[in-house]
């Protein structure tokens, strides 16, 4: 029965992601980048501005979280499990060629990501627990006119805040290398999320803040000395990258081989999985901010895909410089990369587990604040109670399954919240544009 029912959800995540998700994608992006003439490139030097001067700012979180620790939570969310594994299947399935449409995806989907920001403030409203409560449940309502519309979307996002694909690849990571009982692992690992997760965007802020930065790093700096060791490898890889984007990859060693369609597939969705593409999770996560600037607070977002980007092309320029892409296809995500860095690092089979236990934590406790958010919206008295048991049983239950088989599910409920809110964010464009270049000052008084 199970095996029936993943196959029909594979067929269907297939069909999404190739011939739906990069239309949606694609075209709503350029649109936006024509009509916005290339802001996501041209406010980047802004955005980097706005970071140094939130940085300087005291934190008075009266109403709200301080918006760095806000843009932390954002990226804890972001940049985690999907950069160093996810990522990496885009390359075991679709090949080299995946890369380009990584890049595409991350210029293209920055515009995105401002604009679903930008709204998610605008849009947000008070709420008695001393924050805000933003994102597409409130956006889609000016959209569509349509209570059902954000009810549906909020149940997305519940299933979506359950990250069981990362929960799985770190309790089989760590149960894998280190003399630990897994279920033990597993009960202690729940309740630490459990306490970040209950504790809100404020716990999760601090949380982040204090982790991202060192993961950031000290990732970029190893993925950096490794590339830069095989530097005379660079120019060939890159040739293959740009000739396999779009003409598929023919098969060689133990690797079958892919066409362009799936490599198009297989780079755009890990993409957009990676960062959050049109899924909405960021949205809320940052309309906590106590920022009354919503253009800065989006600004902050592009530069966090930006962000997220660097790590996806450093992950996949590992996996090709190592070799292992076409060596090794059958070796799932988390182990690739441990037997990628294993043959320039010692000690790979204690690091990575721990590794990816740090990285793993920030995404699962950032998505699950927003299930937790979502689960109130639905029902104010009850909804986080149902959550938390529902939470719980998830993890649990795929915990069972191969990694795939969990990646699967956040993928499929991750291609009907982008393009529900895809479509929402088109039929507010108007209100993206208008205020793409209006000093901030000027945009709050015309009506935020």
């Amino acid at each position: 029965m199970f095996s029936s029912f993943f196959q029909f959800l594979s067929e269907a995540d297939h069909f999404f992601w190739s011939y739906v998700a990069f239309i949606l994608i694609m075209v709503f992006g350029l649109y936006l980048t024509t009509k916005m003439r290339l802001f996501q490139i041209r406010s980047l030097p802004i955005a980097v501005k706005t970071f140094v001067e939130f940085m300087r700012m005291k934190g008075t979180e009266s109403q709200g979280v301080h918006p760095i620790k806000v843009f932390f939570a954002s990226v804890g969310g972001m940049i985690g499990i999907g950069n160093v594994v996810g990522i990496a299947t885009a390359v075991q399935i679709g090949g080299p060629g995946a890369l380009f449409w990584v890049w595409m995806a991350g210029l293209i989907g920055a515009i995105i990501k401002y604009a679903e920001i930008l709204l998610g403030l605008k849009y947000r409203v008070r709420n008695d627990q001393g924050g805000y409560d933003g994102g597409p449940i409130y956006f889609l309502k000016a959209a569509f006119k349509n209570r059902w519309i954000p009810v549906i979307v909020a149940l997305l996002l519940c299933v979506y805040g359950v990250e069981i694909y990362q929960f799985t690849v770190v309790t089989e990571s760590l149960s894998a290398n280190l003399p630990i009982n897994r279920y033990l692992l597993m009960t202690v690992f729940l309740a630490m999320i459990l306490y970040a997760g209950i504790g809100g965007v404020r716990r999760i802020g601090k949380i982040c803040s204090l982790i991202m930065p060192f993961f950031l790093a000290g990732y970029l700096l190893m993925g950096l000395w490794l590339i830069g060791r095989e530097a005379h490898l660079l120019p060939d890889i890159f040739m293959n990258v740009f000739r396999s984007a779009f003409m598929g990859h023919a098969a060689i060693g133990g690797f079958v081989g892919s066409s362009m369609i799936l490599t198009i597939q297989h780079g755009i969705a890990r993409a957009a999985y990676s960062a959050d593409l049109g899924i909405g999770y960021d949205s809320i996560i940052q309309s906590e901010s106590n920022t009354v600037y919503p253009e800065k607070q989006a600004r902050l977002a592009i530069l966090g895909v930006f962000i997220d980007n660097l790590i996806c092309s450093i992950s996949i320029l590992i996996v090709l410089v190592s070799g292992v892409w076409a060596a090794s296809p059958s070796i799932e995500g988390s182990a690739l990369m441990q037997v990628a860095l294993g043959k320039y690092f010692p000690s790979m089979n204690l690091f990575m587990p721990l590794f990816l236990l740090i990285v793993g934590y920030t995404t699962i406790i950032a998505f699950f604040c927003v299930g937790m958010k979502c689960a109130r919206f639905l029902s104010p008295k009850y909804g986080e109670k149902i959550y938390i048991v529902y939470a719980l049983a998830s993890f649990i239950f795929f915990s069972f399954f191969d990694q795939t088989k969990a990646l699967l599910v956040m993928s499929i409920s991750g291609a009907l919240l982008l393009s529900i809110n895809l479509l929402g964010m088109f039929r507010l464009r108007k209100e993206i544009i208008d205020r793409a270049d209006k000093p901030v000052e000027e945009a709050v008084a015309e009506g935020h």
